[in-house]
């Protein structure tokens, strides 16, 4: 039965965790994936009717209000089906893993966004440089200290993670991120493979 409804989009990082997360955890029968264009400067009506932020991804339910910001929606949907995507035992390494992976994902997607939005005249490019830099430092970081927590059991900091990666390889691919980062590389070059990876790869 389906009875929830994701509002997603096919290149964002955030909303792709939310559509792994729902293959992951079995529930392609019960959560509607509804594809928007949504940008800041013109949001999706549907979206903004579903969280006044206007922001994806948002997941509307029957029994109470939306649920918003994907490591919410992505607990919910763990904790709807007992899939251990957040287990007690690891709970605090996972939810920094993940938060610190959501920051790669915001400092990518404002380098894009800069990019795609202001003319080219007024482009801030040490603006631009200062967020890749948050990016470079958070890769070293868990290519130096966090490869062990990446081969325990599939979480949800991982998921964050493939789907921030997946992001770079789309938008800033010339940055090449793999070459400071080459225990990083190869985790995710496993995790890609992954069917839910592949089903939801960004066209």
């Amino acid at each position: 039965m389906t009875d929830l409804t994701a509002y997603v989009s096919n290149a964002s990082p955030f909303a792709r965790k939310v559509r792994v997360t729902v293959l992951e955890c079995g529930l392609e029968d019960r959560v509607t994936l509804i594809d928007v264009t949504n940008t800041a400067l013109k949001p999706d009506p549907a979206v903004v009717a579903a969280n006044p932020l206007g922001k994806i991804p948002a997941l509307t339910r029957p029994d109470g209000p939306t649920v918003a910001d994907s490591r919410v929606i992505t607990r919910y949907l763990a904790d709807l089906t007992a899939t251990p995507l957040y287990p007690q035992d690891r709970i605090w390494e996972v939810l920094t893993l993940e938060a610190m992976a959501d920051g790669i994902m915001e400092a990518a997607l404002a380098i894009s966004y800069e990019l795609r939005f202001r003319p080219p005249e007024i482009v801030f490019h040490d603006w631009l440089e200062a967020q890749w830099r948050k990016v470079a430092q958070a890769l070293h970081v868990i290519d130096t200290d966090w490869i062990e927590a990446l081969a325990a059991p599939l979480d949800g900091a991982q998921i964050a993670l493939g789907c921030a990666l997946g992001y770079l390889d789309l938008r800033h691919d010339a940055r090449g991120w793999r070459k400071d980062a080459p225990a990083l590389a190869n985790w995710y070059a496993r995790f890609s493979e992954r069917p839910a990876m592949v089903a939801t790869a960004p066209a």
